[in-house]
């Protein structure tokens, strides 16, 4: 009798979808990793549709998004789950990343690592990608963003005039942005396969942080509801945005065609950005801010020098009320980065960002602090 030899990509389905071992103690916190995949898909596929019809050049762009609004068979529902997609996306990375933090998965450094990289990515896709409906934020936003790379020492003006390939922002920045939002998903998959391959290596965390083999059970099919329900909620609300209230989380102006010679009151980017953004607007030295703009992202990649002997906040009281002071201030600040530059905004930015970075050494020492205290 012939044994038949499963084929390769059935093995790696089985392995990685059907007979993974997976804690059965884990709660819908976890879904949120099979919500993100969910979510890049609906990015590409919308994505490869728009970029059917749309023009990369500043004569035509901003006609080319309405066109594929008006014009294009169904463009609306494509255009309107792209850019709202693209807000889900965030919303689904921040609840992982935050529970990352809380249950203590950046134990796992070499997931954590290159889940931290995958965030980074993935907020330059956004950023590229917003900037080509060039309405006035678009232009704006573009013009104020890459303008920061002038901070660097002796060579910052001639970087930025490289990546705009002209002494503004103009047709071939918008043309470079394009290309770049069309190539950067595709890398996000590859470091997506590989951020998946690491934590089949580790397996995954769990709320009690144990390394148990004994209450693993198959991820087919106790798994799969779960991540089945979750999906099917998160669509019926995406539903609800996209068909009633579809720009409820753009800007107005970008109603308007970009004009380099009209500067918005009041330039800001979209809101997943905004804790970023009022972090840089609170600190007056240029340089400080954009300083502090990449510490508040990259500070994420500190987290796996944490020691600590239990592997969740559970066990840390303390940690765990600093953890939710933390996301209230990530919150705060995300309100203050939509206001004006102006009192009493910009001092309680600066406190909420004194208080935002404050989190991760008090955070570490007194998680070594608790240890001591447990001995």
């Amino acid at each position: 009798m012939k044994i038949q030899k499963k084929h390769p990509l059935i093995k790696i389905i089985n392995n990685s979808l059907i007979d993974l071992p997976t804690p059965s103690n884990i709660s819908n916190w976890w879904n949120m990793g099979s919500l993100l995949g969910i979510c890049l898909i609906i990015q590409i596929i919308t994505g490869t549709f728009l970029a059917m019809h749309y023009c990369p050049n500043i004569n035509f762009a901003f006609d080319s998004v309405a066109h594929i609004h008006h014009n294009v068979n169904k463009g609306w529902l494509i255009r309107m789950m792209h850019a709202n997609g693209a807000s889900m996306f965030f919303i689904a990375m921040y609840i992982h990343v935050g529970r990352g933090i809380y249950y203590g998965s950046f134990k796992l450094k070499e997931t954590w690592t290159m889940g931290t990289i995958i965030f980074i990515m993935t907020m330059a896709s956004a950023f590229l990608g917003y900037v080509l409906p060039w309405g006035q934020m678009s232009f704006w936003g573009a013009t104020v963003i890459t303008n920061l790379l002038s901070t660097i020492p002796y060579i910052g003006n001639e970087i930025v005039q490289w990546l705009w390939g002209s002494f503004t922002v103009s047709n071939p920045t918008l043309n470079r942005f394009f290309t770049l939002h069309f190539i950067v998903p595709f890398m996000i998959i590859a470091m997506m396969m590989i951020h998946l391959m690491f934590l089949h290596q580790s397996g995954s965390n769990n709320p009690l942080g144990t390394n148990s083999n004994l209450s693993k059970i198959p991820f087919y099919p106790y798994f799969v509801i779960k991540d089945m329900m979750n999906l099917i909620i998160t669509l019926f609300f995406f539903s609800i945005i996209i068909l009633f209230k579809p720009y409820i989380l753009g800007n107005p102006d970008n109603f308007i065609p970009a004009n380099s010679m009209i500067t918005p009151i009041h330039i800001e980017p979209e809101w997943y950005f905004l804790y970023s953004y009022a972090i840089l607007r609170s600190i007056p030295n240029k340089l400080g801010g954009v300083i502090a703009l990449f510490m508040s992202i990259t500070i994420l990649f500190t987290f796996p020098l944490i020691n600590k002997k239990m592997k969740t906040n559970s066990f840390y009281p303390i940690n765990k009320m600093l953890f939710f002071f933390f996301i209230w201030m990530f919150m705060l600040l995300t309100w203050l980065g939509s206001k004006p530059v102006e009192d009493p905004f910009i001092f309680s930015s600066q406190l909420m960002t004194t208080m935002f970075f404050m989190f991760f050494p008090l955070n570490f020492y007194l998680y070594k602090m608790w240890d001591f205290m447990i001995k």
